[in-house]
């Protein structure tokens, strides 16, 4: 399912803008996040921390739990934004939660503070991964 430059362009648009949105007193690393579903609609999320580190939520899960809530389980892309350059790509707990409603193919935009993106699939994220299809 590829996207179109209006799409992609209405993507990197929200997810930019929902670093705005982030609670991260702690480390102040802000990370937007935006899922464009099958259905045409985009969803967005942003970090929120904890003062006890492991219960923090990152941009990415924060979207996708929104969007599976909202009774989406399709979807054709996903762009998250930093403030840092390079750009950062999911850790890898947000790999295996995107990769649990994506396939190999999916497409990730990761865009650095400066808008300049790179974009990779699920596969080059997460060779040799597993999904629901796999057990």
């Amino acid at each position: 399912m590829s996207i179109t430059a209006q799409e992609l362009e209405i993507l990197s648009t929200k997810a930019i803008a929902a670093k705005a949105s982030a609670y991260c007193p702690y480390s102040k690393f802000r990370v937007g996040a935006c899922i464009l579903t099958a259905s045409g609609e985009f969803i967005v999320g942003a970090n929120v921390e904890n003062a006890s580190y492991p219960v923090g939520t990152c941009a990415e899960r924060v979207a996708f739990g929104t969007a599976i809530v909202a009774g989406h389980k399709e979807f054709k892309a996903l762009a998250v934004a930093t403030d840092i350059k390079p750009a950062a790509s999911p850790c890898g707990m947000c790999r295996q939660c995107i990769r649990e409603f994506t396939g190999p193919s999916f497409p990730v935009y990761m865009y650095d503070g400066d808008g300049s993106y790179k974009v990779m699939t699920m596969e080059e994220l997460l060779p040799d991964s597993f999904g629901p299809g796999d057990l």
